[in-house]
């Protein structure tokens, strides 16, 4: 499956528009993560903590979104976009969304 966040695919033909697919995750803190990032609060820095858990987040999104477009006969998404929003005090949703298309 060929991604792209671009409209098209430099050097491919878009033959179909199969619709737009998309997948989501929701993750919540970690109660360790939690308590570190309370302390990088006090002295400052990246909170590698909540850094992974959004890597892993948005990985699992793209999966998601790849088996939708899988399933309606798609070999690549195009104009694949993130989004975030928060759920609930200490919970965040993830979704990766794009163009499903069949490309030659």
């Amino acid at each position: 499956m060929e991604l792209s966040n671009l409209e098209v695919i430099p050097g491919r033909q878009v033959v179909r528009h199969l619709g737009l697919v998309q997948g989501s995750t929701v993750r919540s803190k970690h109660a360790g993560r939690d308590i570190m990032a309370g302390l990088k609060n006090i002295v400052g820095g990246e909170l590698k903590g909540y850094t992974e858990l959004l890597i892993e987040a948005r990985q699992e999104a793209i999966e998601r979104m790849v088996a939708q477009a899988q399933a309606v006969g798609a070999n690549a998404v195009i104009n694949v976009r993130f989004s975030t929003s928060n759920i609930t005090s200490g919970a965040a949703e993830v979704m990766a969304y794009g163009t499903a298309v069949y490309a030659e």
